[in-house]
């Protein structure tokens, strides 16, 4: 699997948006922009930790040190590997590519929909050349999902549930802390592994 968030911020962004401050938001685009990918790996995942991230070669850094551009491996015991990459500095792009033995899946707007009203993804299954090898067979679908309601409305509707289920009685739900801090134990590993030089770095819940 593949995630990448990036969009190329301008020379304002870059010398005074508190992303981009070691003091208000020190972890960058690693912070900002790597956290979706890095969630969207874990949810595809269904939620279970790698063993080991790796940080690529190559990250940009400003000179106060905070990342502006970098990306990582995530590697699984089973063989499962997963990448992402995260920029300030690069076109706007919210992609997953997800691949396996028998299909895949292509989403490219996967934080902001291009739309407001609805958003599409690939899948295909089971693809090979045709016998000229000047197409696929059979051809990849595409599917739109639609709404009525943005994604922000969707978010408060959500919370608000969430608020008074917790004022009926209800207990809070003990999920979203643990996959928060899945997400962040990542960010932190990527931190390190650049900072030691690009080792892998074992994770450990």
């Amino acid at each position: 699997m593949h995630s990448c968030f990036s969009f190329a911020g301008d020379a304002e962004f870059l010398k005074n948006d508190i992303r981009v401050k070691p003091d208000l938001d020190g972890l960058g685009a690693l912070g900002d922009a790597g956290w979706y990918g890095i969630r969207s790996i874990l949810w595809a995942n269904d939620y279970e930790l790698p063993k080991t991230v790796i940080a690529m070669h190559g990250p940009v850094l400003n000179e106060a040190g905070v990342i502006l551009s970098c990306g990582a491996s995530l590697h699984w015991d089973d063989g499962r590997v997963a990448t992402f990459s995260c920029s300030f500095l690069a076109n706007m792009t919210m992609d997953i590519t997800a691949t396996g033995t028998n299909g895949s899946l292509q989403l490219h707007d996967f934080i902001i929909p291009f739309r407001e009203e609805e958003a599409s993804y690939f899948t295909n299954t089971r693809c090979f050349f045709n016998d000229l090898v000047t197409g696929w067979v059979p051809l990849p679908s595409e599917h739109v999902v639609t709404t009525d309601i943005p994604q922000e409305a969707c978010m408060v509707r959500e919370f608000s549930r969430l608020v008074a289920n917790i004022k009926n009685g209800s207990k809070p739900e003990q999920k979203w802390p643990i996959i928060s801090r899945k997400t962040q134990l990542i960010i932190d590993a990527v931190k390190t592994s650049i900072e030691r030089g690009f080792e892998p770095i074992e994770i450990k819940w």
